[in-house]
């Protein structure tokens, strides 16, 4: 899929890249969606793993090891994930935000939201949820961009993070203000009805 692009492999490709009988790998894999999605299943459960070691502390820095954990279990397999740009954006069945990718988006946005929730400098319980939501989301941006950079060695992206380091000490100051707080709800409302179906999870 990551040299001929997700519409033009076959799964006869895909068992003869893995060194496997047709029959054998259609036994597993009936499709390619079903292949699409066993990736998703097996790199969301190495982020899970690695979010274990996240370190207690603030929830800025807490975030910065969620996002840098991502990009690195992720690392080995950006030429694929390039190429399924358009099924994890458009595809409504097996793109980030299906339903039938649930389990992986779960497995993640938990490490997120609990980045915040978790923090030793966590706000209110009304925020702490909705602002690790946003920050998951905020990842997602980053991840996109990732994909699509074109730099040696995606440097620009190694400068989008570096950026975001250095506006979170304004953030955490911003969420004592009212105003900004509604903000955060706001946007957390909004992203569950656009991409969630309005179920925003749990939200400890």
């Amino acid at each position: 899929m990551a040299k001929r692009g997700y519409a033009a492999a076959t799964l006869r490709e895909v068992a003869a890249e893995a060194g496997v009988s047709s029959t054998l790998l259609y036994r597993y894999f009936p499709s390619k969606q079903s292949v699409v999605l066993a990736l998703y299943d097996d790199l969301s459960a190495q982020y899970a793993e690695v979010a274990t070691a996240m370190p207690r502390g603030k929830w800025r820095d807490r975030f910065l090891f969620a996002l840098r954990g991502s990009l690195e279990v992720l690392k080995p397999h950006r030429r694929t994930l390039s190429a399924l740009v358009p099924v994890l954006i458009g595809d409504a069945d097996h793109g980030l935000f299906s339903p039938n990718t649930a389990f992986s988006r779960v497995r993640v946005e938990r490490a997120f939201r609990q980045a915040v929730v978790d923090a030793t400098d966590a706000p209110r319980a009304e925020l702490a949820a909705p602002l690790g939501r946003l920050l998951y989301l905020l990842h997602l941006a980053v991840l996109l961009w990732w994909l699509i950079d074109k730099s040696p060695g995606q440097r620009a992206t190694g400068g989008l993070v570096a950026l975001i380091q250095k506006t979170l000490p304004s953030a955490v100051l911003a969420l004592r203000f009212p105003p900004v707080v509604r903000l955060v709800r706001t946007g957390d409302a909004l992203f569950a009805e656009a991409l969630l179906d309005g179920d925003l999870g749990p939200s400890e």
